[in-house]
């Protein structure tokens, strides 16, 4: 009788043990069961930009091109100078991977004409935030920093140099006051006509229109803008400046084009210059796409 009480009394016990071992082997299945659902809702990876290296900048622009935009290098009859002048200068830069650029500065009899070609690829950090979104979001801060007037409805942009749907009002900023018929002199007009490579009898003689206004470009790259300023009048010939600026994918580029006249009183003519910045800006366009 002993026997059978300690017999019973081990089963007893190990039906216990048993019946624990099956209770946690049941809480762990649930928690293990929990774990691959909250792994599958985790949010991907943002895609990486189309572009992972920059081109050559003091190649990026060919020699015609820079002949039409700095007059100074045809005009000059020393090879050895106008091969100097072809090459350019590299602009200063810690990681060519992210940042390069080149600028030219030619002297004609003229005027003296300045020209930076800047390339930059933004890489975003954050797994969350895509290259493209990056770069759209550095590109908007040049578009405000650039202080575009308000648009206007205007002709479609349709070509180089022809205005665009966001076209800029004539009352911006970056309009000549003293370029108007009353405040223009008649010498000044006729020393334009003569002096300089872009400046022009009719550039001078009139306020700029509305299609050459600093606005917003809609047929390069995913987004663009090109911005004129005519520096104020003094005892010097009066500075054009004329930038474009566009993205494509995660490149932002950026050209600076300066013309300053020889003569005091002769103005760059905003069109000529806008239309030779556009068209480089086309190239390169095409050149990163190609």
């Amino acid at each position: 009788m002993q026997r059978k009480a300690y017999v019973s009394g081990v089963a007893a016990l190990l039906a216990v043990l048993l019946a624990g071992c099956t209770g946690s082997s049941g809480e762990g299945d649930t928690t293990d069961n929990s774990n691959p659902g909250s792994v599958g809702k985790a949010t991907p990876a943002a895609q990486p930009g189309k572009y992972r290296t920059l081109p050559e900048p003091c190649g990026a622009v060919g020699h015609g091109t820079l002949d039409t935009l700095l007059p100074g290098i045809a005009q000059s009859t020393d090879q050895e100078q106008r091969e100097k002048a072809y090459e350019g200068e590299a602009t200063l830069t810690y990681d060519t991977d992210r940042k390069v650029g080149c600028r030219w500065k030619v002297e004609s009899a003229d005027a003296t004409d300045h020209l930076l070609v800047d390339f930059e690829r933004v890489v975003s950090y954050d797994n969350t935030v895509s290259d493209d979104s990056q770069a759209e979001q550095l590109f908007a801060t040049k578009v405000e920093a650039a202080d575009l007037p308000e648009p206007t409805t205007s002709s479609s942009d349709t070509g180089i140099g022809a205005g665009t749907g966001t076209g800029i009002a004539a009352g911006s900023s970056s309009t000549d006051p003293s370029a108007t018929p009353s405040s223009t002199s008649p010498s000044a007009s006729s020393s334009s006509s003569s002096a300089s490579p872009s400046g022009t009898p009719s550039s001078s003689s009139s306020a700029t229109p509305a299609d050459l206004q600093p606005r917003t470009l809609g047929d390069l790259g995913d987004e663009a803008f090109i911005d004129d300023v005519l520096s104020s009048a003094g005892s010097t010939a009066r500075q054009r400046t004329v930038t474009v600026a566009f993205r494509t994918s995660n490149v932002i580029v950026t050209i600076e084009y300066e013309e300053q006249p020889a003569t005091v009183g002769v103005v760059p003519d905003s069109k000529e210059m806008q239309d030779r910045a556009r068209k480089l800006a086309a190239q390169l366009a095409d050149s990163l796409a190609g």
